[in-house]
Formats: structure tokens, sequence, C-alpha cells
């Protein structure tokens, strides 16, 4: 318990994700394989560091009031700055095997701003 890694991760790296997507002419053939995922990662990005909801003793719930806090804080920056919250997302990934103590759960705010 309490070995999680929270973030808000902010990338600062401008992206073009059609230089890393290929087309399929039929179901077999693919340049996938041309694509290195090393040139995919990004080099920029901004951390916040948040807590996690479990200790020793169980679900701590000051971390979680924390987390609110900074999340809340994060959210009210942004929209000073001019950004407009325009999708929420999230989802789970874990192995769910027997003993499954990994797992990852993910949520994504979209934020989006005229120019």
């Amino acid at each position: 318990m309490g070995l999680g890694r929270s973030r808000i991760i902010d990338s600062q790296t401008p992206v073009d994700a059609s230089q890393y997507t290929t087309q399929r002419t039929d179901s077999t053939k693919s340049s996938q394989k041309e694509i290195k995922r090393g040139d995919i990662k990004i080099e920029e990005l901004e951390e916040t560091k948040l807590l996690n909801f479990f200790s020793a003793t169980g679900i701590n719930f000051q971390n979680i009031a924390s987390n609110d806090a900074m999340i809340s804080s994060k959210i009210n920056s942004m929209l000073s700055e001019g950004w407009s919250l325009t999708y929420v997302t999230s989802g789970v990934e874990s192995n769910a095997g027997a003993d499954d103590g990994q797992g990852i759960f993910i949520t994504r705010l979209f934020f989006s701003r005229s120019q």
C-alpha cells in the first residue's frame, strides 16, 4: 500500500500525431515497425506531485482532501489563464490476476482555449 506515484502531468512539447501514424492497405501489412517508441516520448513536461490515498492504516482522508485542493488549484489557475475545461474521461488498467497489486487509474482533463 502507498506505493503509487500520483501526478498531474502536463505536456509542454508540441506533438504532431500524423508523424507517428501509418496506413494499412490490407489487414496484414503494416509499417508500424518503422516507428520507434523512443521517438514518440516527449522531453518537456510539467509534473505536480499528488499524495497517495492510502497509508499503512488504510484510507488517508487528509491526503484525499489535499489532492482535491491541489487539483482545484491547478484547474482554477488554468481557467484564469483563459483555458476552458472541455472534456473529462477516466480509465483503469490492471492485469487483474489472482494477486493483482499492480494497476493504474487515470483521469484526463482536456482543456481548450481560443488563440
